[in-house]
Parts: C-alpha cells; structure tokens; sequence
C-alpha cells in the first residue's frame, strides 16, 4: 500500500517514522515533510497543501492508496471531502466535522445541544458589542476567556488580568485581525480551573477508541509562566486522572461527541481530540482539535506499539471494532527544544550538534529543521522533541532530560519542568 502524509512539522513526523514499520507499507510520501521524514519517505515539496487539484493528481500519479492528514487547516478546508469525491482513502474528518476545531462558535453551541459540558459563552461577530460586554464585568474580567472564532494556530485563546488585556485582545483579534479571517467572530467564555488534559481518541464514525492521556504544557517558561505556545513539552499518563474518570471522558465525552455528530448526520472519522479541564469529579471541555496534537503525536507515537498503518485503514473503513490497539503504559515525556526568542520573534539557521550521541532508546522528532549544505539547521520556533520513556515518570525525566543536554545549537530554549507540575 502507499500512503501520503501530508503535513510538515513534528506530528508527521512521528506520523511517518510509525508508518514507515508497517508490514502493510509499499512506499511512503509526504507533502512538503521536513528533514526528519526525508530519510524515510519520499517528500514532494512542490505542491502546496491548499492545492487540492495538485494533490489528487499526486495522489493518482504515484498511486496512493491512503492518506493521513496531519494539520487542521486542511481538514478545515475540505481535503478530505475531496479526497472521497475522487474514491481515495483518508485519515482525517472531513470539513462538516473539522468545524469542531475550525470554529469555536460551531463547536460551543454544538456542545451546548448536545448537552455536552463546557463552560458558560458568549459569540460574537460585532467588535462593539464584545466591547461593551467586558466594560459591563470590568470588575470580574479575569474570570473570562477570550478566543479568536477560527483556527489560530493554537494562539488564539487570552487569558486577561485586567480590562485593558481585554480590550487590547479584542482590538487585536477584530480590529487589527492578528489571526486574519479566525478573528472574524470572537467567544468570551467562563474561565474554569483545574487540570487540562487531552484526550485523544481514533474515531470511524461509529466506533471510538481512546488512546492513553496526555498533558501538555502550553507556557513559555517554567512554572506554566509567559506567554502561550504550540506546546513545550507533554508527558503520559497524569498520575492523577484516576480510572474512575478516565472511563467516564471516553463514554460521556469523546463517545458521546461522535454519537451526537452522527445524529447531525456528521460522519466524522479520524482523530477527535478535546480539550479537558478537569476539577474534581468535574469536567468541562476546552476546545475540541480534529487530528493529533502536537507535541501530544510524538509522546502517543512513542507509546503505541500496534500498526498505525493498521489503525488509520480501520478508521477509513469503519472497521476499528475489528481490532485490538496496544500501548506501552510505561510513563513517557517529551521536550520541545526551541528556538530561542520563540513564540515571539527568533532566528534560523543555527547548525544543530549532538544528534549523534543521543541515546538509541530516544525518539527525536524534527519539526524547524532543514538540511543546508550537509549540516542540520534550526527552520522554525519550535526545532524538535525529545522523547523518552522509563519505569517511572522520574525516570522517564530523567532520560529524556538527559539526552536534552546532548544537543546544542545557538540560543536553544527549552523547559526543565515538564512532567513535574
């Protein structure tokens, strides 16, 4: 079988090294793919991703059987309906369904009829009126959320202090469109608190199996300070989701969801992930993202020893009844090593050392990283991740930390907590 993965950062590439073990694999390609898949698949890096014309004579030339989407905004765009149109196999949901993730007005008001929990919200499409709305709770501003509508690249939710980071957020998403067409509409929602984490789950549109929770750490800096990222780090399982809760996400969370867009007449296959805010026996839902996370791929990747290849033709077909998904329950970490000055503004083009004494047990996921002149160079603000596993999640730490210390390049930021809070 061949299959394309499309997409670039380090959630293909963990993609593409799982796949690339599969018995059933003939050939692999992806669509740019980064210096981390080139070594095990062919990357077609003169087509654009939004070009659905030039992907599906691709996809016909090289005979692909299958293909996996990695990032949100082709699923938001359709490519998987496109893919349908033209008798190809996909991973991923199509576009009704990618609109969990691709609107957040969409998504608040599904989960309100659906009796799904998520916390109190308000939408809306006049700047105005979202400005009268937090000068009439000046006083309790800090108990609001602030999201931009569309997809932002995970960095469009604001957490604001005061009346003036409220205003500022909103000038910023409607007036000044920081986040283009995603600041179209903006949600102010009830902040709750707690612990996030996310649960992943393969989906076929009737059949949902979970996969082991992970918690992702979003700040900057330690301690959950600064300002937020795609992610800096994650670690499997929390210790503290006890197995009580844990079944009732998969049942009255992520089952109930794929049940529910069914009854919509929603077919949705793929990777459903939501967001969870857990206090308690309380659970409410974040956000809900329609493909991996990232950096979450690269830890469940590491964790899952079953044939990915496997899963993804089971979702495809809606035959994940049929088959059993195995994982290593050991604990696991990953750190993303990053560009330093990120997510603000950073350079490029620092040569990458010490990949060669990392560790044979290490996974290391390229995400801003390029081939130049036979030598690794960093290519983006988030560079790679470190990943490990041990007995323990001390020990899982400590591996991976490790092994973070093996590699340099100029002006290298990561955090040292990850797993610890």
């Amino acid at each position: 079988m061949n299959v394309l993965v499309i997409g670039s950062g380090g959630r293909e590439h963990a993609i593409a090294w799982k796949i690339a073990q599969s018995p059933l694999l003939s050939t692999l390609f992806c669509l740019p793919g980064n210096a981390g898949t080139e070594s095990i698949a062919t990357n077609i890096t003169n087509i654009d991703i939004s070009n659905h014309t030039e992907i599906i004579d691709a996809v016909k030339s090289n005979k692909i059987n299958l293909v996996i989407i990695g990032p949100e905004q082709p699923l938001a765009d359709g490519l998987a309906n496109v893919l349908k149109e033209n008798n190809i196999k996909v991973f991923g949901p199509f576009a009704e369904g990618a609109q969990l993730e691709a609107s957040k007005s969409f998504s608040k008001t599904f989960m309100k009829k659906a009796d799904l929990p998520t916390s109190n919200f308000e939408i809306f499409d006049n700047i105005d009126k979202a400005l009268d709305f937090i000068s009439d709770h000046k006083s309790s501003i800090s108990n609001y959320v602030i999201k931009a509508d569309g997809l932002a690249a995970g960095k469009g939710v604001i957490l604001p202090d005061d009346f003036n980071e409220a205003e500022e957020a909103i000038n910023q998403i409607m007036s000044d469109k920081v986040f283009g067409e995603a600041g179209n509409k903006l949600i102010i929602e009830k902040r709750v608190s707690g612990k996030e984490v996310s649960a992943h789950a393969f989906a076929d549109g009737i059949n949902v199996v979970p996969m082991p929770f992970v918690c992702d750490h979003k700040p900057v800096f330690d301690g959950n300070k600064g300002p937020n990222t795609g992610g800096m780090g994650c670690f499997s399982p929390p210790q503290w989701l006890s197995d009580k809760l844990q079944k009732t996400i998969n049942k009255d969370i992520s089952a109930k969801t794929i049940k529910s867009l069914s009854q919509l007449n929603i077919d949705y296959s793929g990777v459903l992930y939501p967001g969870l805010m857990i206090d308690g026996d309380d659970i409410n839902i974040l956000e809900y993202n329609c493909r991996f996370g990232d950096p979450e791929t690269q830890i469940l990747i590491t964790k899952l020893r079953s044939d990915l290849l496997g899963i993804c033709i089971a979702a495809a077909e809606k035959k994940l009844d049929q088959i059993t998904i195995e994982w290593d329950e050991r604990p696991t970490v990953g750190v993303i090593l990053a560009s330093g000055g990120y997510p603000g503004k950073y350079d490029i083009g620092k040569e990458i050392t010490g990949l060669d004494d990392v560790d044979d047990d290490i996974n290391i996921f390229f995400a801003g990283v390029k081939n130049e002149n036979s030598k690794l160079v960093t290519a983006g603000g988030r560079v790679m991740a470190v990943v490990g596993s041990g007995e323990t999640l001390n020990a899982a730490r400590e591996k991976t930390y490790k092994n973070v210390a093996k590699i340099k390049f100029d002006n290298m930021h990561y955090r040292t907590d990850i797993g610890l809070i």
